[in-house]
C-alpha cells in the first residue's frame, strides 16, 4: 500500500540531490573557468582571493570567539547548577535563604556578563565585517 509512495518519494530525493549535483558542478565549472591559472586572467581574480582569505580569517576569529564565549557560559551555568543541588542539602532556613539569595544574584550577574559578552561579540563581528567589506584607501 505504502510501496507507491515510498517509491515516488526516494525518486524524487534521488532527482533533486542529482539536480542540486549538477547545479553545483555548474557553478564551480564557471567559477573555475573565470579563475584558473590561464594567461588571461582577469584582473580582479588577486582581489577576490584577497577577499576570500581576509573573509575566511574573520569568519574564523568570531566563530572561535563565539566558542569561548560559549564554553565561558557552559562552565559557569554548570557551577551553578552544581550549587543549586548543594543548596538543597541545607537545613538552617537562614542559611537557606541566605543561600538561595547568593545563587540568585549570582545567575543574574552571569547572565548580564553573557548577555554583555554576546553583544559586545556582534559588535566586534559587525565592524570587522563593515570592514572587510569596506573598500580600502
Amino acid at each position: 500500500m505504502f510501496d507507491p509512495i515510498f517509491d515516488s518519494m526516494r525518486k524524487a530525493v534521488e532527482q533533486n540531490v542529482q539536480f542540486q549535483q549538477d547545479l553545483f558542478k555548474r557553478w564551480a565549472s564557471l567559477w573555475t573557468a573565470g579563475v584558473s591559472g590561464g594567461a588571461a586572467r582577469p584582473p580582479w581574480t588577486e582581489q577576490v582571493q584577497k577577499f576570500q582569505k581576509r573573509w575566511t580569517e574573520t569568519v574564523t576569529e568570531v566563530t572561535k570567539q563565539q566558542r569561548e564565549s560559549i564554553e565561558t557560559q557552559f562552565t559557569a551555568g554548570m557551577k551553578q547548577i552544581e550549587q543549586a543541588f548543594h543548596v538543597a542539602e541545607i537545613k538552617d532556613v537562614d542559611t537557606l535563604r541566605t543561600r538561595t539569595l547568593e545563587l540568585w544574584q549570582k545567575t543574574f550577574q552571569l547572565m548580564q556578563q553573557a548577555n554583555d559578552a554576546q553583544v559586545q561579540n556582534f559588535q566586534s563581528a559587525v565592524s570587522k565585517w563593515v570592514e572587510l567589506l569596506t573598500p580600502a584607501a
